[in-house]
C-alpha cells in the first residue's frame, strides 16, 4: 500500500496521494511509516531533478504535496512526536532571496527526521535569525539561498549570530550556487548539497 503512495507522489497525482494517505491512516498504518514512504518518493524526485529528468515545476508540486500530506499527518503525530524530537532548528531563505522550494523540502525532511523546525520564510534579515534562535533555543540554523547575491547575507547572518553571543549555534547553508568555497567565505559550519545532506549534518550535530 505504501508503494501506491510512492507511485502517486512520484507520478505527481496529488489527489490520489492524499486519498491514499487517508486510507493508510484509516487502516492503522503508523504516520511515521507514511512519512518514510514520502521520504522515499522525495528521494526519487530529487534524483530525477539532479539528472535533468524533472524540473522546478515538478519540485514545486512535490513540495505542495508534502505540505498537504504533512498537514494530514501532523495532528496524528503530535503526541508521539513530542517525546522524540532530536533538536530545534531555525531555517530560512536569507535576505534578498525569495526562493523557497529547496528550503521547504529541507524543512519537511528535517521535520520528518525528528527535528522541531522553525521556518522563517524568505528574504529573512540577519536580526530575525538571531531573534528566532533566542526565542526557540535552537542550536542549529539552516540558511538557504539560490542566487549568488545570497552569499553576503549568509556571511552577515553568521556574523550576527556570533556578535549576539550565540557561538555554540551551528550554521549550515545550502542552495543552487553553494559549495565548500562559499561555506568558507560565509563562515558557516557546513554546507549541504541537498535535503538528505542537510538531515545528515543536523543529525551529526544533534
Amino acid at each position: 500500500m505504501s508503494q501506491k503512495l510512492i507511485d502517486a507522489i512520484t507520478g505527481m497525482r496529488e489527489e490520489d496521494a492524499l486519498a491514499i494517505t487517508n486510507e493508510l491512516l484509516d487502516s492503522g498504518v503508523a504516520p511515521v511509516d507514511i512519512l518514510n514512504a514520502c521520504k522515499e518518493a522525495m528521494e526519487v524526485i530529487g534524483k530525477r531533478f539532479e539528472s535533468g529528468e524533472s524540473f522546478i515545476p515538478e519540485l514545486m508540486l512535490a513540495g505542495e504535496m508534502m505540505s498537504a500530506i504533512s498537514d494530514v499527518l501532523k495532528p496524528r503525530m503530535a503526541e508521539e512526536a513530542a517525546t522524540e524530537k532530536l533538536g530545534k532548528i531555525v531555517v530560512g531563505t536569507v535576505q534578498g532571496d525569495i526562493h523557497d522550494i529547496a528550503k521547504d523540502i529541507v524543512s519537511f525532511m528535517l521535520d520528518l527526521n525528528g527535528f522541531e523546525v522553525t521556518d522563517l520564510g524568505v528574504d529573512v534579515p540577519p536580526a530575525k535569525f538571531v531573534e528566532a534562535v533566542k526565542q526557540t533555543g535552537a542550536r542549529i540554523v539552516g540558511l538557504s539561498g539560490f542566487l549568488t547575491l545570497a552569499f553576503d547575507p549568509m556571511k552577515e547572518t553568521v556574523a550576527a549570530l556570533k556578535s549576539a553571543g550565540l557561538t555554540d549555534v551551528k550554521v549550515m547553508i545550502g542552495g543552487g550556487q553553494i559549495d565548500e568555497n562559499i561555506r568558507q567565505y560565509t563562515g558557516a559550519d557546513a554546507y549541504g548539497k541537498d535535503a538528505m545532506a542537510a538531515v545528515a549534518i543536523a543529525k551529526s550535530w544533534a
